[in-house]
């Protein structure tokens, strides 16, 4: 066994795989870029060096070699299916953590990938796949195949390049555009064409192989909950798959792995039809351990990073085919840095509060404190939890997700809630378009409760009231004969103000909302308020002007922008203030201030996290404000430009 491992990654799966290498007692190796240098996963190493990006295969190297480390582990993304990193490791007397280099460039192609393991014996998706398929011949093949078909780059992966085209009118178009963005994201405009099986299921086999001509499969993992080809919710087992299945998934999984001569673990996806669940169609291979591994581990109960270090350190597998079991049922929760109610914008910022569930496993590179931004995948944290049964899996991980808490960085937790409640992912009748059918149902809903509303306001008046020892300096509108009521604006992001009155002190008030009825409410500290002879307990935190508020999941933002003397005016309704839609790089500037602009004309574009969002102007107008340059970082809700009315 290894001495001392370096991890060429960072975030949760830095932290996970160090998590493993200090139970075997290996010394940890930690790299980072300037902007991570005070990360948790750079604090959970023994050592950490600097590297320009971890994508610098130089650097990193350099980095193992001056540590001393003796393997690199790469984790998922960036690295971890690089063949020229693969060959460099070996090259400069490390071991690298994954499959051998001539495995990963076989697998990586689509194309050749698709060949290898036909001639394995795997069941493909119909399709053609000849190299160089020009864009006649490519229409020629779609039509042969059959519509609806898929058209897809052969290299790269995420759904970047992929077409769906379900009219023959449609092709040409279709292709064109596919081989622009299949260039543009992996620089090879090779397309390929495939049949697109009607409500597909992704389901994918773990498997293991050593060097020593032993290879098994741990099961399979459920992976169609997904968004745009992310996946979101991930669970071992299938509901959809008996044990005959499985094992004929497995056999063939295994059989793509020999066919390459792989080592390690890796993941083979297939695409099932949830009408026919004994077809199967090989997708891909990942070659590298899977973000969605931990539900396998809870339901084999074997560690898959100690199996990938003992197998890299020429160890046989501990086990043989008959002996793997699956106990229970596994489902893991991915929390992504996102906005469902603005349309799963990235979002970004500081951690000002972080509650994890007791009950759950969650594998996460956050702390207080953490600073997100644009540069990196979204994926914060993942939660995860094992039952006897779907149903228990369920029912605890919904309620491990309520007792999940980040304030201070809009999340999906409350839209994962709502997900896991749908009636087809309760009934297990899953497919990879449910999610994106389903989204008006759950982002329907995005409107601040009034209890939160109510909290927030009467936590300024409690501020206030511990501020100092004079009465007179309390805002409780306290007159001879009675109280008067103090109005203060709150408004959630994203949201409209919302005009909240009080009536006397937050230990015993009343509360009116907008127009509504006035209501019985106290706040007390820590964070618990009573609202309509309702109690209930919060995670707050406060940055600068901006109030979070935490409960069951959900999270709040909500800026108190002045006490209103009267109702809210235009100025605090935010009319003609354009704010950014997500923590990011301003790319261009379409406007001056003094300049005319009509209403819905692009002023600025805010790129984060490889996605572009034009702001339009809310009105007609004379841009008064125009406060942000190319080049310039800017926060979520940040003001890019105000907008006055004509005349």
């Amino acid at each position: 066994m290894f001495d001392s491992v370096l991890v060429a990654n960072r975030g949760e799966i830095a932290v996970r795989v160090f998590r493993t290498l200090r139970r075997l007692g290996i010394r940890s190796v930690a790299v980072c870029t300037d902007a991570d240098a005070r990360a948790r996963h750079v604090r959970e190493a023994d050592e950490a060096l600097r590297v320009p990006s971890y994508l610098d295969i130089e650097a990193v190297i350099a980095a193992a070699r001056a540590s001393g480390a003796e393997a690199v582990h790469p984790g998922y993304g960036f690295l971890a299916e690089n063949t020229a990193f693969a060959r460099a490791c070996g090259e400069a007397g490390l071991v690298f953590i994954g499959p051998p280099a001539e495995a990963i460039e076989a697998m990586g192609d689509k194309i050749r990938a698709k060949r290898t393991v036909a001639a394995a014996g795997v069941p493909v998706v119909p399709g053609r796949d000849e190299p160089g398929l020009s864009d006649a011949e490519l229409k020629a093949a779609a039509l042969e195949v059959g519509l609806p078909v898929l058209i897809k780059p052969s290299a790269g992966g995420g759904g970047k390049g992929m077409r769906l085209v379900r009219d023959a009118a449609d092709l040409p178009d279709a292709i064109a555009s596919a081989r622009r963005e299949a260039r543009g994201s992996f620089g090879d405009d090779t397309l390929l064409a495939e049949r697109f099986v009607e409500n597909p299921r992704h389901i994918e086999i773990q498997i293991f192989a050593d060097a020593h001509g032993s290879a098994v499969h741990l099961g399979e993992r459920e992976c169609s909950l997904q968004r745009r080809h992310q996946k979101i919710i991930e669970e071992a087992p299938s509901p959809l798959l008996d044990g005959a299945a499985r094992e004929r998934m497995g056999a063939a999984a295994v059989a793509a792995a020999r066919a390459v001569g792989y080592e390690g673990a890796g993941t083979v996806e297939y695409i099932v039809s949830a009408d026919r669940p004994d077809e199967f169609f090989f997708m891909e291979m990942n070659t590298r351990l899977q973000v969605e591994h931990p539900v396998t581990e809870l339901v084999t109960g074997l560690d898959l990073v100690e199996l990938q270090l003992r197998v890299a350190a020429g160890e046989r597998l501990p086990f043989t085919q008959d002996d793997v079991t699956l106990d229970g049922h596994a489902i893991e929760a991915r929390v992504y840095a996102e906005d469902p109610a603005r349309g799963f914008l990235p979002t970004g910022g500081r951690v000002l509060a972080l509650t994890e569930p007791e009950h759950a496993r969650v594998d996460s590179g956050l702390d207080v404190g953490t600073e997100v931004g644009g540069a990196y995948d979204p994926m914060l944290a993942k939660v995860i939890v094992h039952g006897s049964d779907r149903r228990e899996a369920l029912h605890r991980l919904d309620r491990a997700l309520a007792g999940y808490t980040l304030l201070g960085i809009p999340t999906n937790v409350a839209f994962l809630r709502r997900l896991l409640a749908h009636p087809d992912v309760v009934s297990g009748a899953l497919d990879t378009g449910l999610v994106e059918r389903s989204l008006d149902t759950l982002t329907a809903d995005a409107s601040v409760p009034p209890d939160v509303l109510a909290a927030a306001a009467l936590e300024r008046m409690l501020a206030l009231e511990s501020a100092g020892d004079d009465p007179w300096d309390v805002p409780d509108g306290w007159r001879p004969g009675a109280h008067a009521w103090t109005p203060w604006i709150i408004t959630p992001s994203g949201g409209a103000p919302v005009e909240v009155r009080v009536q006397g002190r937050a230990a015993s008030a009343r509360v009116a909302i907008c127009d509504e009825p006035p209501v019985a409410a106290s706040l007390t500290r820590p964070f618990t308020l009573t609202y309509a002879g309702r109690t209930t307990s919060f995670e707050a935190a406060r940055d600068g002007r901006t109030l979070w508020l935490g409960r069951g999941g959900h999270a709040w933002a909500l800026s108190e922008h002045v006490r209103a003397e009267g109702g809210v005016d235009a100025a605090a309704a935010g009319d003609g203030v354009l704010r950014s839609p997500m923590p990011g790089t301003v790319l261009a500037v379409k406007a001056a201030e003094g300049d005319r602009v009509a209403a819905g004309q692009p002023l600025v574009v805010v790129e984060a996290m490889k996605m572009e969002h034009t702001v339009t102007a809310p009105l007609a107008g004379v841009v008064a404000k125009l406060p942000v340059r190319v080049g310039a970082q800017v926060a979520l809700d940040a003001v890019l430009a105000v907008i006055e009315e004509a005349g």
